[in-house]
């Protein structure tokens, strides 16, 4: 018999918002009803029919991506008391650099990137290399939505409900070696496409890498996300497939991967060889370890205003400290920031 422990990341079956509720939120976000719960709810909106999230509309979508969709029930890992993100915010306020260094540049540049075809190389310490196609690439894992916390090193927060897959069964399906301690991801690199890599911006020496450790890599909670709020992901926000690591940094999850790759050393990321006193490799959200410039004990969640302003209390790993914080046994996270 299976018995399941509930863990703190998770809403009770009391707290679940009615569907019909629910699915006239953008009313009732008007009347401020910023404490109800959010959760996975029975049924999806499929082909034809209007998704539950009422301002983020579906859109057509390749056959991939809608017969992957949960059937049945989403499978979520929930976010207590908090509600989601409205979609304009989570869409029209990003760090994209590739498009720009404004938070809106990303929406207003992003449109014209080919997302399809796209193909994904794995390589290094991996039994089962190659350059996969998209569609093949997720072809097989069945999709889930994981309603995450979005941390911003920069001290603004979101809840986005994402759609992905854990990133521990391709792993496991690569087959890594024993030489594999950690993974490397690669963001596309198309000046064409891409007016910030072509820009003045001459910090970043593109592409764009980042890397997890492989344990971390391996968590249940590590996705890749290749939808977002019921939906296929918008340019602006990593399409057509990104990594979402919640209890991190949003700058450790990556976007628009082309190549991921496992090796034997920690690989040097793109923020911690710019600026490795303010950006470490671990990048864990941490409430006591400040950044040199602002302070990480509190953040602004979005929507916010000037006389809303919406500063809340930064928790320990994003408030995923029971299912991540084992991973780091031992380890200075003050030194390993």
């Amino acid at each position: 018999m299976l018995i399941k422990f509930p863990r703190t990341s998770d809403c009770s079956e009391s707290e679940v918002t009615p569907e019909s509720l629910y699915l006239s939120r953008r009313s009732l976000l008007g009347a401020s009803v910023a404490g109800l719960a959010i959760a996975g709810l029975p049924g999806w909106a499929g082909a034809g029919e209007v998704s539950r999230y009422a301002d983020a509309e579906p859109g057509a979508a390749p056959a991939w991506f809608t017969e992957k969709l949960p059937a049945t029930r989403w499978q979520a890992v929930t976010v207590q008391g908090e509600a989601i993100t409205p979609f304009k915010d989570a869409t029209h306020y990003n760090n994209f650099y590739e498009f720009g260094t404004d938070k809106g540049d990303p929406a207003e540049n992003a449109g014209g990137l080919p997302t399809s075809p796209w193909t994904v190389v794995i390589d290094g310490e991996v039994g089962k290399p190659g350059r996969y196609a998209l569609e093949d690439f997720v072809k097989p894992y069945q999709l889930e939505e994981r309603i995450y916390r979005l941390r911003c090193v920069e001290a603004w927060s979101m809840v986005i409900p994402w759609l992905g897959f854990p990133l521990a069964a391709l792993l496991k399906e690569v087959e890594p070696t024993s030489k594999a301690k950690y993974v490397r991801f690669e963001t596309l690199q198309d000046p064409k496409h891409m007016p910030g890599q072509r820009s003045g911006f001459a910090l970043i020496d593109w592409p764009y890498v980042e890397g997890l450790r492989l344990d971390e890599a391996m968590n249940p909670l590590a996705i890749l996300a290749v939808g977002m709020y019921g939906r296929e992901l918008p340019n602006q926000n990593g399409a057509p497939l990104r990594l979402v690591v919640p209890w991190k940094y949003g700058f450790k999850s990556i976007k628009s991967i082309v190549r991921i790759s496992l090796v034997s050393e920690q690989p040097q990321t793109t923020w911690q060889r710019i600026a490795p006193e303010e950006y470490g490799f671990y990048a864990n959200v941490n409430p006591s370890v400040d950044h040199p410039r602002w302070t990480q004990a509190r953040e602004r969640r979005l929507p916010s205003g000037l006389f809303s302003p919406n500063v809340r209390e930064t928790q320990m790993f994003n408030g995923y400290a029971q299912e991540v914080s084992s991973l780091y046994t031992g380890l200075d996270l003050r030194k390993n920031y």
